[in-house]
């Protein structure tokens, strides 16, 4: 098939699995910003570099390079409520939400598997979105909890989505 259209070509991505992950950051009255993403990954190991997609419309990215930095947070598979509350286009997203600040500042959230405290090191426009590139300061392990994904359109930890998806390929 030659003709990708939007819709087809977001159900096909669907069926690749993707971690939850809050990007946090603070406005300058210190008060707590973020976003989620589904697209955070490693970069560089020397030097220690990690990136996100976001998309070109986001408001939270528009904080993220005025304050020059971002906290990258691996929800965990008990967290989809939180993300749901984060992904909401709201002003009022952190009602409720508690977190400490990292080295940077940046917001690490409560019960979170790891999170990664960067320097903004490059912003990269791209299609319909922006590569956000961090130079790694701080990160850490919090729990052994496992991790927050999304798959074919739901969430769900790693443990019930990879036997969901064990499931699905037996019946293919």
């Amino acid at each position: 098939m030659d003709t990708v259209n939007g819709r087809y070509f977001r159900g096909v991505l669907g069926h690749f699995p993707t971690s939850v992950v809050a990007i946090t950051t603070t406005d300058a009255d210190q008060r707590p910003r973020g976003m989620i993403v589904g697209t955070f990954m490693s970069v560089s190991l020397q030097p220690p570099l990690v990136s996100f997609l976001v998309d070109s419309s986001s408001a939270t990215l528009a904080t993220v390079r005025t304050a020059g930095r971002f906290c990258a947070n691996a929800l965990a598979g008990n967290q989809e409520r939180l993300s749901r509350q984060l992904a909401a286009g709201r002003a009022d997203r952190f009602e409720g939400v508690t977190w400490q600040p990292s080295p940077l500042g940046n917001p690490v959230l409560d019960g979170v598997v790891a999170w990664v405290d960067c320097a903004l090191e490059q912003v990269v426009e791209i299609g319909d979105h922006f590569l956000v590139v961090g130079r790694v300061r701080h990160l850490r392990v919090e729990s052994k909890r496992t991790p927050l994904l999304f798959f074919r359109g739901g969430y769900g930890d790693y443990l019930s989505t990879t036997t969901l998806v064990l499931d699905r390929l037996v019946g293919w």
